[in-house]
């Protein structure tokens, strides 16, 4: 029997990936059961500036870029704390607020953590 740890959505993150296309979705799910399962999918790289446990999802679909930022070392669960369509203007930076919506929410799970 395989230890799954459970996949836990912010609500933000869960309403903007039910945005996403269909088949995105699927890939991007199938990638996120990896993780729970305590693999690493390919798609999967380290978010710079959030140090360790901060991974983001990659995938290009369709000439779209689509991301699932998920951290691993909340608790024993896998967070995912935000997902967005990469529509970057500044070539291959993700946008900054971006970025600041990413910290944002993983400052309040830290909080409600502890």
């Amino acid at each position: 029997m395989r230890n799954t740890r459970p996949i836990v959505w912010t609500k933000g993150a869960r309403r903007d990936f039910e945005d996403f296309p269909d088949r995105a979705r699927d890939r991007l799910l199938d990638a996120l059961t990896v993780v729970a399962e305590g693999g690493v999918p390919p798609i999967a790289k380290p978010l710079t500036g959030f140090g360790s446990g901060v991974l983001e999802l990659a995938l290009a679909f369709r000439g779209d870029a689509f991301r699932v930022v998920y951290a691993v070392q909340l608790g024993a669960d896998v967070w995912v704390i935000h997902a967005f369509q990469k529509k970057s203007k500044t070539g291959i930076k993700t946008p900054k607020h971006e970025i600041d919506l990413i910290h944002a929410r993983l400052r309040h799970l830290k909080e409600i953590a502890q």
